[in-house]
């Protein structure tokens, strides 16, 4: 599909997705896309050409209008990014809304925030958003959302992970590609990884260097005449080469920006499981066996070169019976930041934490406005001259 036919399509199926207040909730988001820069209201955007009603009818569409979110994420999965390669990779992230001073706001919550503070530590207070967006190789930094979730204060970030991936893969093509779901280090590799078991797909979770990881029980030696048998084999500390064990694989290669880059592969190992839905009862702990990945680069990309490149573990896993591809699996991971300069433009260009709204249902369908916006900006950029 030619991308002038893409954008029509996507304009006109967008508006079947809306029902309550249809015409204001459209016109709202084509005055969002007609903004030079963030509005330093939602009023300010009745100013523009494109939203023909005043500004009682903005506020009126945010606040009692209705958006079918389930055929909207249908409709940004058939819109996928251009250039993304033969295997589909998508990134899962969270990101803030601050909500600091609404403190009659239901459904707040207190998370990390990098820039704000309070009390001297990064903590803010509000709602916090789960992404799903799509990754690709080229030289830009343009992703596609697919899928935006509220967290609730008492959910649990990677079950809300896991159910927006598993309805990801229900909307996807049955029979093709397996994609690649890459999670940063806030994220539980052991939670997500039995909870999409069986599911269909590869996950890539980010950990940190101090881990330890313990291989098969056969390779600890014959096992002992008396007492129960052994489930754990040799230890691997992640910051002791010395107990390293030989890698399943290996790939060396030169990047451009990296330099000279080795990816080791450790597979058939496991950690210790600390919290599980079986603690306190006396059964057994589950075993859950991936595979630790380990990423070397010469040097960090322009701009990064200050600071001494780290060595970098991954936890991967598989259907069963499939291979990690690590060429794959260390340039996905460097490419999942491209969802961190989607934020900074929804939010500092788009608008999306501008409105004060004080129901998180407003928050809701106003979010859902920038991200329809968001994929027509994607879709409307090979229209445009340089």
């Amino acid at each position: 599909m030619e991308p002038p036919d893409a954008l029509r399509t996507f304009r006109r199926s967008f508006y079947e997705c809306l029902h309550r207040r249809a015409d204001a909730l459209f016109e709202l988001t084509d005055a969002i896309l007609a903004t030079d820069g963030a509005a330093p209201s939602p009023a300010h955007l009745s100013l523009q050409a494109s939203h023909r009603r005043g500004w009682g009818s903005l506020y009126a569409a945010v606040g009692r209008g209705r958006i079918d979110a389930e055929v909207l994420r249908d409709l940004l999965v058939c819109h996928p990014l251009a250039g993304s390669g033969a295997t589909p990779v998508y990134a899962v992230d969270t990101s803030v809304w601050p909500r600091c001073d609404a403190e009659c706001s239901p459904e707040r919550g207190y998370y990390y925030h990098p820039s704000r503070h309070s009390a001297g530590q990064p903590i803010v207070a509000g709602w916090a958003y789960q992404f799903l967006a799509q990754l690709g190789f080229a030289r830009e930094s343009w992703t596609a959302p697919v899928d935006a979730e509220r967290l609730r204060p008492e959910e649990d970030a990677n079950v809300v992970a896991a159910g927006q991936v598993g309805a990801l893969l229900g909307r996807l093509e049955a029979g093709g590609t397996i994609p690649l779901f890459v999670f940063d280090a806030g994220y539980d590799p052991v939670k997500l990884q039995r909870r999409l078991e069986g599911s269909g797909c590869q996950i890539l979770v980010r950990l940190r260097a101090g881990r330890r990881f313990y291989g098969d029980p056969s390779l600890a030696g014959p096992p002992a005449s008396t007492g129960r048998p052994r489930r754990h084999g040799p230890k691997m500390k992640c910051n002791d080469p010395s107990t390293w064990p030989a890698p399943s694989a290996e790939h060396v290669c030169e990047d451009a920006g990296h330099g000279r880059v080795r990816v080791r592969a450790f597979s058939r190992l496991h950690p210790k499981v600390q919290n599980h839905e079986r603690k306190g009862s006396r059964k057994p702990l589950p075993i859950v066996v991936g595979t630790l990945i380990l990423v070397e680069v010469e040097r960090l990309p322009r701009g990064e070169r200050r600071r001494e490149p780290r060595v970098l573990w991954l936890w991967w896993h598989g259907p069963q019976g499939m291979a990690p591809d690590l060429d794959l699996i260390w340039r996905s991971y460097v490419r999942r930041f491209d969802l961190e300069h989607t934020f900074r433009l929804l939010k500092q260009s788009m608008g999306w934490t501008t409105p004060r709204v004080r129901h998180p249902e407003r928050a809701d369908r106003w979010t859902w406005l920038v991200l329809a916006a968001f994929t027509q900006l994607r879709l409307a950029r090979s229209c445009c001259g340089p």
